[in-house]
C-alpha cells in the first residue's frame, strides 16, 4: 500500500470535499407553486429554501426581505428559470443590526453547505427594504442585485409618517414602538436622529456598483414615494450607482409587483449574466 505524503493527503482530502456536491436541503419537505418547498429553523428562526427543477450553473438565488408568498409572480418565475428561492422569518426586527447578523447565519449554511452562488439576489417589499438594503449595505461586496417595490426606506417616514411629524404617511404607532426595540434606540430623538436607514447608506453600495431596481406607484399613502423609492434613486443616481425604476402612475401600496413580471425577471437575468459573463479581449 502506497503511503502519500502529508501535504498530498491534504490535498486530496480538500479536492475530494470540493467536489462533493451540495448537501440537500434539511426539513419538512412540500410543494410551493410546483416546485419542492423545504422549511427548516436556523439560529432559532424559521426559513424557507425553493429548489428549482433545474438549477441555472452557478446557482442564483433570491432572497426574500419579508412576506413570503405575496405578490409571488416575479418569484415564480425566477424559480422557472432556474434560480432558488429563499427567506428567513425575523419580524419586528426592521432590517437592525441583529437581523443582519441572523441573516449571515443562514447566508453562511446556503454558501458553504448548499453551494448556492455567494451574492444573492434581493427582493424588499414594503418593510422588506429594510431588510434587503441593510444587508446589500453591510455587504455590497455579497449582493448581486437589490430590487425594492413600494419599499420602506426611510423609516422616519413608515412608521414614523404623520404619526411623529416626520412624513406624507399616516405611520403607526405600534410598529413605531416595535421599531425602537429592534434597533435599541433610547427614545425617538434617537430614531430620528439615526443614520441607520437605506437612504443614508448608499455610498458602500455605489462603490461596488450594486444594481438597484425601484418599483413604485405614485399614490401610494402608506410608504410615500417620495419619501422612499424616488429619494432613494435620486440620491443613488447622484452617487454614480447604477440604478433602474418603473413607476406604476395612479396606484397605491397594493397590489405590489407588476401584472406582467417580465420587466423584473429580466432585470435579473441580464444582472446574473453580466456577473457570470467572461470579459472578451
Amino acid at each position: 500500500m502506497k503511503i502519500l505524503p502529508v501535504i498530498g493527503l491534504i490535498g486530496l482530502l480538500t479536492a475530494t470535499a470540493q467536489g462533493a456536491g451540495p448537501k440537500p436541503f434539511p426539513g419538512e419537505s412540500s410543494r410551493w407553486e410546483g416546485f419542492v418547498r423545504h422549511d427548516f429553523q436556523v439560529d432559532g428562526a424559521k426559513v424557507i429554501v425553493v429548489e428549482p427543477n433545474e438549477p441555472k450553473p452557478g446557482r442564483p438565488w433570491a432572497w426574500r426581505g419579508e412576506f413570503f408568498g405575496a405578490f409571488p409572480n416575479a418569484d415564480i418565475e425566477l424559480v422557472k428559470q432556474g434560480w432558488h428561492l429563499a427567506y428567513m422569518a425575523v419580524p419586528n426586527l426592521f432590517g437592525a443590526p441583529k437581523a443582519v447578523a441572523r441573516w449571515e447565519k443562514f447566508y453562511d449554511l446556503l454558501v458553504n453547505d448548499h453551494q448556492l452562488h455567494p451574492k444573492p439576489a434581493l427582493i424588499g417589499l414594503s418593510r422588506g427594504a429594510l431588510y434587503s438594503m441593510a444587508w446589500a449595505s453591510t455587504h455590497p461586496e455579497k449582493t448581486l442585485l437589490v430590487y425594492i417595490d413600494n419599499g420602506v426606506c426611510d423609516f422616519k417616514s413608515w412608521p414614523g409618517g404623520k404619526l411623529k411629524g416626520l412624513g406624507e404617511g399616516d405611520g403607526s404607532a405600534p410598529e413605531w414602538a416595535n421599531l425602537l426595540k429592534a434597533y435599541d434606540f433610547k427614545d425617538d430623538r434617537e430614531a430620528i436622529a439615526s443614520t441607520l436607514n437605506p437612504v443614508d447608506r448608499l455610498a458602500p453600495l455605489a462603490r461596488a456598483k450594486v444594481p438597484i431596481l425601484l418599483v413604485y406607484a405614485d399614490r401610494d399613502p402608506v410608504v410615500p414615494h417620495r419619501e422612499n423609492g424616488e429619494l432613494l434613486y435620486d440620491r443613488y443616481k447622484a452617487l454614480g450607482g447604477p440604478v433602474e425604476r418603473i413607476i406604476k402612475p395612479g396606484l397605491g401600496h397594493h397590489p405590489h409587483g407588476l401584472t406582467d413580471p417580465r420587466p423584473i425577471v429580466d432585470f435579473f437575468e441580464r444582472t446574473w449574466q453580466a456577473e457570470t459573463s467572461i470579459p472578451t479581449r
